[in-house]
């Protein structure tokens, strides 16, 4: 198996996880979606402290390091502030391994607009894979909260510190408003096919 990281960015709710499962479950790629390292340390030490921050960059990295040594093709999804310097060095830290190891990396960038990415906020799969967003009254909050505060997605007219990051990184924009996560994968694979 020949190792690669399809990086899934987008905002909140705009579907990362659920196309991340639907181009899985069409190829030979497996995912690790941002709440595999979240919900459990939610559990133990709560959101936004020291050692949250630290243990979810440590897990997600190590999980990125072995997914590059033992050649997997893997599906990697997170929120990414495009213009946050500090987000554009955590990715770095997330794609290095596979850089390192002279793997391929692509991205792929979900946006949608906020009322369909509310919409979406209250799917039974996301509140299955994610319990900290049952709170729906909260979760549409954050949803909206984030979406005031940061930039989510890439403007080809505007270039941000992602693009900087990833200039030399095969990049598909995709509004998938629109789309089923099955017609998504399917874009995304199509996309991906001569490679």
């Amino acid at each position: 198996m020949t190792g690669e990281l399809l990086l899934i960015t987008g905002p909140p709710a705009v579907g990362k996880m659920t196309v991340g499962r639907a181009i899985c479950a069409r190829s030979d790629y497996r995912l690790f979606h941002n709440h595999h390292t979240v919900e459990p340390l939610l559990e133990v030490f709560g959101h936004g402290t020291p050692a949250f921050e630290q243990l979810t960059l440590e897990f997600r990295r190590r999980v990125l390091e072995e997914a590059a040594e033992h050649g997997l093709k893997l599906v990697f999804t997170l929120v990414w502030g495009v213009d946050d310097p500090a987000d554009a060095d955590l990715v770095r830290q997330m794609i290095a391994p596979f850089r390192e190891a002279g793997l391929p990396v692509r991205w792929v960038e979900l946006y949608a607009d906020l009322e369909t990415r509310l919409a979406r906020n209250s799917g039974a799969d996301r509140i299955a894979a994610k319990p900290s967003k049952a709170d729906l009254a909260w979760s549409d909050a954050h949803v909206r909260d984030v979406d005031r505060r940061l930039r989510m997605n890439t403007d080809p007219a505007d270039p941000t510190l992602a693009d900087e990051l990833l200039a030399d990184v095969e990049h598909l924009r995709l509004d998938n408003a629109g789309l089923t996560a099955d017609e998504a994968a399917q874009r995304v694979l199509a996309w991906l096919e001569p490679h």
